[in-house]
């Protein structure tokens, strides 16, 4: 597993899966994906099929969110566009993430799994 994507990817489907107490097989029953779909991603198989990533994600409440990159071949990139193309019709040069939307908590932060506010007078 040589892609850092891939690995990122494979760490944050596991991470999550792990924080919310499923199993491979209760995730891809879930997601109406196979276990052995679940299996890849959480290997770093680099060639998966889009539609179910995105359907395994959605079920995790997880997504996908394209990012500006920042590696020296990205700005290499950035850079051979600008002296070829004009402004306007450069496309974004990209590389996915893996991220969890604020809103999904994880049931370690549960609120009985968090340490008691402060009273104050």
């Amino acid at each position: 597993m040589t892609d850092p994507f891939a690995k990122d990817l494979a760490a944050a489907v596991r991470v999550r899966r792990s924080d919310l107490r499923l199993s491979q097989q209760d995730l891809a029953d879930m997601a109406g994906v196979s276990e052995r779909f679940v299996r890849f991603v959480e290997q770093g198989k680099p060639s998966l099929r889009l539609d179910t990533l995105v359907a395994l994600l959605n079920t995790l409440g997880l997504e996908l969110k394209l990012a500006t990159r920042t590696t020296a071949a990205g700005r290499a990139l950035g850079t051979q566009q600008t002296e070829s193309q004009p402004p306007e019709s450069q496309p974004p040069v990209s590389e996915p993430r893996v991220t969890q939307p604020p809103s999904a908590a994880p049931p370690s932060a549960a609120p009985g799994n968090q340490p008691e506010p402060e009273n104050r007078p």
